[in-house]
């Protein structure tokens, strides 16, 4: 693969002259897990950032990034979105949805923008990896940058 993959994600940070560099790993349809993906990369788990979507009672979809191993809590999901309850998107609505699929869904570059939240876990470190919208490739970039540009709150998710 090497440098000719270019996905939407990338174009999206070279527009917007963000920096970032990427990461390619070999996808195993059987386990698309960001932990696996963490452990193919050699990366610390904790810096590897998954794209959680929920949809609120009333608020509509919301995005949550974490790190890789983490689980959202719902409850301050709900809260950081101003609603009572939240649910996580079912698997079948995430193309529709996002324009993404399972395990390449990206905080960037999601067919509209929703409110999106990251862990602040995310600035114990000078680079996180985010999906690059596709399975088996990664961007690691600044959490601020990423903040900066989706617009993103910083909130405790887990």
């Amino acid at each position: 693969m090497g440098k000719s993959v270019k996905t939407n994600v990338m174009r999206l940070l070279d527009a917007a002259k963000i920096p970032y560099e990427t990461k390619e790993y070999p996808v195993d349809e059987n386990d698309l897990s960001g932990s696996h993906a963490a452990d193919l990369l050699g990366v610390d788990h904790g810096s590897m950032f998954k794209t959680l979507v929920l949809k609120g009672e009333k608020t509509g979809y919301l995005v949550c990034c974490i790190p890789v191993d983490g689980e959202v809590d719902l409850k301050k999901a709900a809260k950081a979105a101003g609603d009572k309850k939240v649910e996580m998107l079912p698997m079948k609505d995430l193309l529709s949805v996002t324009g993404y699929i399972r395990g390449g869904c990206s905080p960037v570059g999601m067919k509209k923008r929703f409110p999106t939240y990251v862990d602040p876990a995310a600035f114990q470190y000078e680079k996180i990896a985010v999906s690059a919208g596709m399975r088996g490739v990664q961007v690691l970039l600044s959490p601020k940058d990423l903040c900066d540009y989706v617009g993103a709150k910083t909130v405790n998710l887990m």
